[in-house]
């Protein structure tokens, strides 16, 4: 609670304390356990009433963040959760294969419209936890402006007052990336899709994180291209030994990376990582895919870093979007593309001919405004409490030697089950009963994983969510049983 920052954004002044307190245990600055100042001195170092700094204290009580203890004070509360394993470094098969059983995927996605069930499969937020006046604002605004009104395309590169602010934020990341070098997509997914229609031909073989995003598979899937999935260890990432290893055994056209939070094993690569990985594809001379589509929902004050800042020769494609952070239904993302913006602008053109105006002109609002990052601020510690506490409710539920990863930011769980429970056969059982997830098999292009399943915390805590928890438990320890 050292040098604590100004309250001073639109938030109540109790919920600004609390956050910053959420924001010390996500850093680790504050270990369960730890006993935290009194509200006399956490009143004066904020220049708040007693009444507020009591407020701060008995939300994050409310909150299962904190505990009183008779006679003693406040104290971060001991997470049964805690002394939970993580899973160890993955070891997919290290060969080159066809991706398949991705057709599986659209049975998540589907499951995501039906009214009714727990939706803990697609990692998409829960509109409670979007801005939806601010992006109603804007989109009203963006609907009166004159590139509206006059009704045409807004061909690649995109919207002007878009890439700007994209930049200026890029560049406080030390990225050297001007306007002029991004491209608006719809979304991430075709961000990612324009990068690898750019780079690859049928055949070509992609090393990518093992576990991956299913997207990304069908993305390989569908060009008819091979994934070479690599080790990746649920806190640091990709295995670079043994990427180094793959780099000289196989003919890699590309590499995919989630640099920050990724999805699903929530890991971030260090920083000593990220700049070892970039001299490495540099001097390979295969380029290099960066998504940082989680960057922004760390758990803490402090964005990490990016691998594009360590890019000489263009030879990163940095993509991004805000459908994890504003708005899936914007559909708007961006790539950067390096010295490939030429011919990433042409298969924009050639594959969707331009992304929609209005969104882009409202995305550039939000951000000029401040109300994206007012937004970003408040989501963070929505989502950290949102994701520690379903770690507690899974950790209590589910069968004796259960694994589950301990991310840093975004709002995926990856879960390791006992090694006779099948999460395809759970995810049809679960389903039957009104719960919706993502089984292990989808995240990998040779459908490895059979005992694992990944659930999205991004949504509000509810007695649906303590129960439906409770369901995927039950039917857990059913199929245990032999």
């Amino acid at each position: 609670m050292e040098n604590p920052q100004a309250v001073n954004s639109e938030s109540p002044l109790y919920l600004q304390i609390a956050e910053q307190v959420i924001e010390g245990i996500g850093s680790g600055k504050l270990r369960s356990g730890e006993r935290l100042p009194g509200v006399r001195p956490i009143s004066r170092a904020y220049g708040v009433s007693l009444a507020t700094a009591v407020a701060a204290y008995r939300y994050l009580e409310r909150e299962n963040i904190i505990e009183a203890r008779p006679r003693s004070g406040f104290f971060v509360k001991h997470r049964f959760s805690e002394s939970l394993q993580q899973p160890e470094q993955s070891r997919p098969r290290q060969w080159p294969t066809p991706v398949t059983g991705q057709q599986r995927v659209m049975q998540v996605i589907e499951a995501s419209h039906e009214p009714g069930l727990l939706h803990l499969g697609a990692a998409v937020p829960d509109p409670d936890l979007l801005p939806l006046k601010a992006i109603q604002r804007a989109l009203a605004s963006a609907a009166r402006h004159p590139l509206t009104t006059r009704g045409g395309y807004e061909f690649p590169p995109g919207f002007s007052g878009l890439r700007e602010p994209l930049a200026a934020r890029l560049q406080q990341l030390d990225c050297r990336v001007s306007a002029e070098e991004i491209v608006v997509t719809n979304g991430g997914q075709e961000a990612l899709m324009l990068a690898l229609r750019t780079l690859c031909q049928p055949g070509d073989i992609v090393a990518l994180e093992s576990p991956a995003f299913y997207g990304l598979l069908q993305i390989i899937d569908a060009l008819g291209l091979k994934a070479l999935e690599i080790p990746t260890h649920p806190d640091s990432g990709i295995s670079l030994d043994a990427l180094q290893l793959a780099i000289e055994k196989w003919p890699i056209k590309v590499c995919v990376v989630v640099s920050n939070f990724s999805n699903p094993l929530g890991c971030v690569m260090p920083d000593s990582h990220k700049q070892q990985l970039a001299q490495m594809m540099e001097k390979a001379g295969i380029p290099l895919i960066e998504d940082d589509i989680y960057g922004d929902l760390s758990f803490d004050s402090s964005r990490p870093g990016t691998i594009k800042r360590h890019d000489v020769s263009g030879n990163i494609l940095y993509c991004s979007s805000f459908s994890k952070t504003l708005s899936p239904g914007l559909r708007v993302g961006w790539l950067c593309p390096g010295r490939y913006l030429e011919a990433v602008k042409y298969q924009k053109f050639i594959h969707s001919c331009a992304s929609p105006t209005v969104p882009q002109i409202a995305a550039g609002q939000l951000l000029a405004s401040g109300d994206y990052d007012r937004h970003i601020h408040r989501m963070r510690g929505e989502l950290y409490r949102s994701v520690m506490r379903m770690r507690e409710r899974l950790c209590h539920h589910l069968p004796s030697g259960t694994r589950i990863t301990l991310p840093k930011g975004g709002f995926v769980l990856w879960v390791e089950l006992p090694p006779n429970v099948d999460s395809l056969a759970l995810a049809q059982l679960a389903l039957a009963e009104g719960v919706s997830i993502a089984a292990g098999p989808l995240f990998s292009a040779s459908e490895k994983y059979r005992n694992f399943m990944r659930i999205s915390c991004a949504c509000p805590w509810s007695d649906q969510v303590e129960l439906g928890l409770a369901t995927l438990g039950r039917l857990a320890r059913q199929l245990c049983q032999p």
